[in-house]
């Protein structure tokens, strides 16, 4: 199980690494709209699309990396509260319920990417972007992020991680 909590941090600092890139490149492309429009007065086609959809993408490929280093938002009255066995019962609990609900996420979007990919889905815009390419982040994503709570679940069952802590409350 330590094998697999590696590959899936692995593959949630890879797929951050990407997010981090569509973000550079969105920064890019609205520094290019900005002189295609008001520096050369031409209209710009596809900027606003290919920004909206990367800035979504990002989001969904960062949220493993957010689980990992646990920058997440939580509130943490109740653990506050809490000691012990009953903080790492909550813990899983809230962690069991975020798996059971990225899973749902996976399958539900899996079949809409699903449909947009075989059925030939574009935009209605002039760019005619392929639909699939953008819903590809929600799945990829959402299951990156499923198994960055298994290995949550693991980490926090196995006291290697405690429940709603920062790192240096390992061992605690």
């Amino acid at each position: 199980m330590e094998s697999y909590v590696r590959i899936v941090s692995a593959l949630s600092r890879a797929a951050a690494f990407v997010a981090a890139g569509l973000l550079l490149a969105s920064i890019a492309v609205i520094c290019q709209m900005l002189v295609i429009r008001h520096g050369l007065g031409r209209s710009a086609i596809w900027q606003n699309e290919f920004v909206t959809f990367a800035l979504v993408a990002a989001t969904f490929l960062a949220a493993p990396y957010v689980l990992l280093v646990r920058a997440h938002v939580v509130v943490e009255v109740v653990p506050l509260w809490l000691q012990g066995r009953a903080k790492r019962v909550l813990g899983l609990v809230a962690a069991g319920l975020g798996f059971l609900f990225c899973l749902l996420v996976f399958a539900t979007s899996l079949e809409w990417w699903w449909e947009a990919w075989s059925q030939g889905h574009r935009t209605s815009t002039m760019w005619r972007a392929r639909l699939w390419i953008p819903y590809l982040s929600l799945p990829v994503g959402s299951l990156l992020l499923t198994l960055q709570y298994v290995a949550e679940l693991w980490q926090i069952a196995t006291g290697r991680r405690p429940p709603f802590g920062s790192p240096h409350e390992v061992g605690a």
